[in-house]
């Protein structure tokens, strides 16, 4: 099982569907922002620059999967991707449901160095205050669908990164 898991992470498809994944859900945030007219909040913000470190980290793969040592640090960084979108996500879901309680201001928190509410302000710039967040199917809120994709990539991404750390030869 850990050989087919890190034949699976060493394979280009794997970086693929993951470069997908991260475009695709990028996609989906701003069609819902500017068709639909949900205005992003801080915390929707941070979840879009967890979910473009996957991009990054997906294309860089891509380019550099053949070295073994490469592949480790670009799996070892999904992992933490994972979990940092999953606390995000995990905060956005209890803001929503008034189980927690913080600054969720107009500012995004980012330090100048890292602007990219102000070099990209039509993806990353914050409009409103944290509250709620659409529904989408089923009367599921893209709260708890952010939850449960965040649960999904930390499962995933930890598995395909102890495969990797324990087989060798791929």
């Amino acid at each position: 099982m850990l050989r087919i898991l890190a034949t699976l992470g060493a394979s280009p498809w794997y970086w693929l569907a993951l470069l997908v994944f991260g475009l695709s859900m990028e996609a989906v945030a701003l069609y819902y922002q500017y068709a639909l007219e949900y205005w992003p909040c801080v915390l929707c913000i941070h979840v879009r620059i967890w979910v473009a470190g996957f991009i990054l980290v997906a294309l860089l793969a891509l380019a550099l999967r053949r070295s073994r040592p490469w592949r480790i640090v670009l799996h070892l960084l999904t992992v933490v991707l994972s979990i940092g979108l999953l606390e995000r996500a995990w905060m956005l879901l209890g803001v929503e449901r008034g189980t927690v309680e913080g600054s969720c201001n107009l500012e995004s928190g980012l330090p100048g160095w890292f602007a990219l509410d102000v070099w990209f302000p039509s993806v990353f710039k914050v409009w409103e205050a944290c509250g709620y967040t659409p529904q989408l199917l089923f009367g599921i809120t893209m709260a708890e669908a952010l939850v449960a994709l965040g649960v999904l990539l930390v499962l995933a991404t930890a598995a395909l990164t102890l495969a990797t750390l324990s087989v060798r030869s791929v």
